[in-house]
C-alpha cells in the first residue's frame, strides 16, 4: 500500500470515528424518547462500524468501536461508569460477532448487522447483571432482542448503501 493510499485510509477511518462519536452522543441523548426500555438504541454509530468492517476489515472496525466508546465515555455529558461498562461490553460482543458473521460468505451485511445488534444486547445485559448484581435483568433480554432485530435491519440497510457509495468513491478516484 503506497503512502497516498495509507493516508486516504487513515483519514477515512478518522472521519468514521468522528462521525460515530457524534452519532453515539446524539443517540444517547434522544434514545429515551423513542424506547421505553433503558439501553435500547437504534445503533446509528454501528452503521459506521459496518462500513469500516466491510471496506477495510476487522482490525480497523475494532479500532473504530474501541476508540468511539472510550472517547464518548470521556466527552459525553450523559456518560457514567455504568454506561461505559455497558457500551464496551455490548460493543465488543457486537464487533466480535460481526467479524465472525462476515466471514460466512453466504451471509450478507444485513445478517452481520442484525447479529451484531443482537449480541450487543446480550453483552449489555450480561454486564448489567454483573455490575448491578441483579440476575433478574436477564428477563429484559427477550424484549431487547426483539427490538434489536429491526434496529439491526435499519443499520444494515443504511450500512449497505454507504459501503456501496464509499467503495465506488474510494476505488473510483485515480491514485
Amino acid at each position: 500500500m503506497n503512502q497516498k493510499t495509507k493516508l486516504k485510509k487513515t483519514i477515512f477511518i478518522a472521519i468514521m470515528i468522528s462521525m460515530s462519536i457524534v452519532l453515539s452522543i446524539v443517540e444517547s441523548m434522544i434514545s429515551t424518547t423513542f424506547f421505553i426500555i433503558p439501553g435500547v438504541k437504534i445503533g446509528l454509530a454501528n452503521i459506521l462500524t459496518l462500513v469500516v468492517l466491510y471496506i477495510y476489515g476487522e482490525k480497523e472496525a475494532l479500532i473504530v468501536v474501541v476508540i468511539r466508546i472510550l472517547l464518548v465515555a470521556i466527552i459525553s455529558p450523559v456518560s457514567t461508569l455504568l454506561s461505559f461498562s455497558l457500551s464496551i461490553s455490548g460493543g465488543l460482543f457486537a464487533i466480535v460477532t460481526m467479524i465472525f458473521v462476515k466471514k460466512i460468505k453466504s451471509l450478507s451485511i444485513m445478517s452481520t448487522s442484525v447479529m451484531g445488534s443482537l449480541m450487543h444486547m446480550v453483552g449489555q445485559i450480561l454486564m448489567a447483571m454483573f455490575v448491578l448484581e441483579t440476575p433478574t435483568l436477564i428477563y429484559y433480554l427477550p424484549y431487547m432482542m426483539i427490538l434489536s432485530v429491526p434496529t439491526g435491519i435499519f443499520t444494515g440497510i443504511i450500512g449497505k448503501k454507504l459501503v456501496y457509495i464509499f467503495e465506488h468513491q474510494l476505488n473510483g478516484q485515480k491514485e
